[in-house]
């Protein structure tokens, strides 16, 4: 039977490692995770965010370093002696099981008596705020409320932390919006440690208090959403928080401390990551970095393809030198136009090769 966790500070990851064969998924991933947080694990498919949740879950092996609750090591425990709350994506509910007794299913197999269970099943059931469908099977509920029934099995044990696998990728997108302003409730009133997994950074900035970018196994960045979102460490994490145009340019020189940069016939100013020096380099820019119109950090180009995205449109727009860049702007624009966009040097971030 676990222990009783529910009193934890901290979680500890000490440069957990994990290898398949001679691959690395997973290469020395350090944080430590205090409770009440919320960590977003982010990245694409492949990048090592699952292993690493499975690492800390113990449903896969360290092949280096040790993961700590508070003082005492637990990688070489077996996941039910870790006492986590796990969630998944396909809900993994029992479906001839009621909602009642898929909850309690955990605390059951724990031996906890049957008046305790029913105490913890019904503070659960309000907690996710579904009393009313207890003695239904899963098969009549809906994709929102099977996920929320997954959540309330996983705390119902009062786990110290709660592991998500991207819990909302079987959702639909109205669906996923309802869910994450849940998840993010529920964390609130529990105030448990959370580690979520996803390769959606839009979910990642809204629920996280902190977002552990990963690629290749390897961490990128640490930090909170608004310093990932405003200042990317480097162009592999600016293309995941949306900086979709990634232009080849040239780092002319740095005036005012700012770098001088060419992109074929056009001239920008923009911010460089560490000391810009001299060469080549890549230009970062948000689609909705573009400001329609003339101004400084003039881009002057065709529009090929719009796309109304409800509130603005997505324009993709051809230099005249053959550049293919993408802005947002609330002004039709029609395909065919000739139109004129400026951006903020402090939106401008430029790379120097190697960054």
């Amino acid at each position: 039977m676990p222990r009783d966790n529910s009193g934890f500070r901290e979680l500890r990851l000490d440069a957990i490692s994990r290898r398949f064969g001679g691959a690395v998924a997973l290469d020395r991933l350090s944080l430590a995770i205090a409770r009440g947080e919320f960590i977003a694990l982010l990245g694409p498919s492949g990048c090592g965010k699952s292993t690493a949740l499975n690492c800390i879950a113990g449903l896969l092996a360290l092949t280096g370093g040790a993961i700590w609750l508070d003082e005492r090591r637990i990688d070489g425990l077996p996941p039910e002696e870790r006492g986590f709350g796990m969630i998944f994506q396909n809900y993994a509910l029992f479906p001839h099981m009621s909602v009642r007794r898929n909850i309690g299913f955990g605390l059951a197999m724990r031996g906890v008596g049957r008046e305790e269970i029913r105490r913890r099943v019904d503070a659960a059931l309000a907690l996710i705020r579904l009393a009313e469908h207890a003695d239904k099977l899963p098969g009549q509920l809906s994709g929102g409320q099977q996920q929320r029934v997954a959540i309330a099995r996983a705390i119902v044990i009062e786990p110290p932390v709660i592991l998500m696998d991207e819990p909302l990728s079987n959702l639909d997108a109205k669906l996923r919006i309802e869910m994450r302003s849940e998840i993010k409730r529920i964390h609130q009133e529990l105030g448990r440690a959370t580690v979520y997994v996803t390769h959606d950074q839009e979910e990642a900035l809204s629920l996280a208090d902190r977002i552990v970018v990963l690629k290749d196994g390897v961490t990128q960045q640490i930090g909170a959403p608004e310093e990932l979102y405003a200042r990317p460490a480097n162009l592999d994490v600016a293309l995941f928080m949306g900086y979709r145009n990634a232009i080849a340019a040239r780092i002319e020189g740095v005036e005012g401390g700012q770098a001088v940069i060419s992109i074929g016939q056009i001239r920008l100013r923009g911010t460089a990551a560490g000391h810009p020096g001299g060469g080549d380099a890549t230009a970062a820019i948000r689609p909705e970095d573009f400001v329609l119109g003339p101004g400084p950090n003039a881009v002057r180009g065709r529009a090929e393809t719009v796309e109304y995205c409800g509130r603005d449109y997505l324009v993709e727009f051809l230099t005249q030198d053959g550049h293919r860049l993408y802005a947002r702007t609330e002004t039709r624009v029609r395909p065919g136009d000739f139109v004129e966009w400026h951006v903020p040097p402090d939106r401008v971030l430029v790379y120097p090769s190697g960054k």
